[in-house]
């Protein structure tokens, strides 16, 4: 964390990078505005994420430009996924962090707030180290960020994961079907084990359980055999079958201790084993189908669960996380990111989040009352 001494905050630099999120906005405006309000503060809105500032194209984001964006979904800025250590220029893969650096120099900028997860949480603690004063807000539809309690963009989609269960409860009773829902997730699955429960799946399927398709046709059977005519299973994109999972971890061990070629070679090893036995849901259908002989089908629901209007709650979180930011600024205090704790705001060293993740404790009391009802897991 850092406190500068310096008095001059007057131009405040601000981007969007990763995904869309639903809030983006929201947070943008509750930035812009505090800032405005305070008499003293410019913002300009870098487009296109990191990409954007290191071509330099921005565009100041006055009050006419921040008006009615509340309600809308995705990011008036616009966003990428480029890093500006590995940017795609012309065919090959170039570290632009020094011309980054360079646009916020030019630009005269006294601070850069980032709105992004966990990439991008990455990207800025790499600008921090090269003296640049940044912020961070935790934005994404997974949860994942480690030091937050809630990411903004979390409660709308999963809003609209529940949403889609329940409307393939009346199909999947009608038909007498098991219907699968993929929801997204692929190494994380607080989206799946929420919209799972609040949707009333039958079996839920993360990444954090792995799962045999034994194990799951028993469950679905068992309903079967009590006179219950349909299932609907809550399925995480990066679920994996224990097998998978075991063969991932061996590989990972040997990469924390693995150098040079040998590092390189166990990456390719395991990446070609994330492929193989992670998100392979139609798979999965098809073996459940060879079990049970019962007609199954998918429905994946995709971007679907990132897009569109933001829920109320995600409208305050991200305008609380937006205006808090400013008064970080204010304060001087940067490397940080801008947190909910509780029913608290806080500054969370960025130091302490880049590069971590938040997953879903097996035994977290969500699990637990899952489990509780009689939801299986596949394990």
């Amino acid at each position: 964390m850092i406190m500068n001494t310096s008095k001059s905050t007057g131009h405040i630099g601000i981007l969007t990078s990763g995904g869309d999120t639903p809030g983006l906005n929201a947070a943008i405006r509750g930035l812009g505005k505090a800032a405005s309000n305070t008499g003293t503060m410019q913002v300009i809105g870098f487009n296109d994420g990191f990409r954007g500032m290191m071509e330099n194209r921005s565009v100041r984001l006055d009050n006419g430009k921040l008006s009615g964006i509340l309600t809308l979904g995705g990011t008036i800025l616009g966003t990428s996924r480029d890093k500006p250590h590995k940017m795609p220029m012309g065919g090959k893969i170039v570290d632009m962090t020094d011309v980054i650096v360079e646009n916020y120099y030019k630009n005269h900028l006294d601070a850069l707030v980032c709105l992004g997860g966990g990439g991008t949480l990455k990207n800025a603690y790499r600008l921090s180290k090269k003296g640049l004063n940044v912020i961070t807000l935790p934005k994404t539809i997974d949860n994942d960020i480690v030091g937050t309690d809630m990411t903004f963009g979390f409660d709308t989609a999963l809003g609209i994961a529940v949403e889609a269960i329940d409307r393939l409860h009346s199909t999947a009773s009608s038909h007498h079907r098991i219907i699968f829902v993929e929801i997204m997730g692929h190494k994380v699955g607080w989206l799946a084990l929420g919209a799972g429960i609040a949707g009333g799946a039958d079996a839920i399927l993360i990444p954090e359980i792995p799962y045999t398709i034994d194990k799951l046709a028993e469950s679905i059977l068992e309903r079967a055999n009590r006179g219950k005519r349909f299932s609907i299973v809550a399925v995480a994109e990066g679920a994996i079958t224990q097998r998978g999972a075991k063969l991932i971890d061996a590989v990972e061990k040997k990469l924390d201790k693995a150098e040079g070629e040998e590092r390189k070679k166990l990456k390719m090893e395991l990446k070609e084993l994330d492929s193989k036995y992670r998100g392979s849901t139609m798979q999965m259908i098809q073996d459940l189908h060879k079990i049970t002989g019962l007609e199954t089908r998918l429905t994946i629901l995709g971007h679907l669960q990132r897009g569109g209007t933001p829920s109320a709650a995600d409208r305050l979180l991200a305008t609380r996380l937006g205006t808090k930011a400013v008064e970080y600024i204010e304060r001087q205090q940067f490397g940080v990111m801008v947190a909910l704790k509780g029913t608290e705001t806080e500054a969370v060293p960025l130091e302490d989040v880049a590069g971590k993740i938040n997953y879903v404790p097996k035994d977290h009391p969500l699990v637990i009352s899952a489990r509780n009802v009689g939801t299986s897991f596949g394990d």
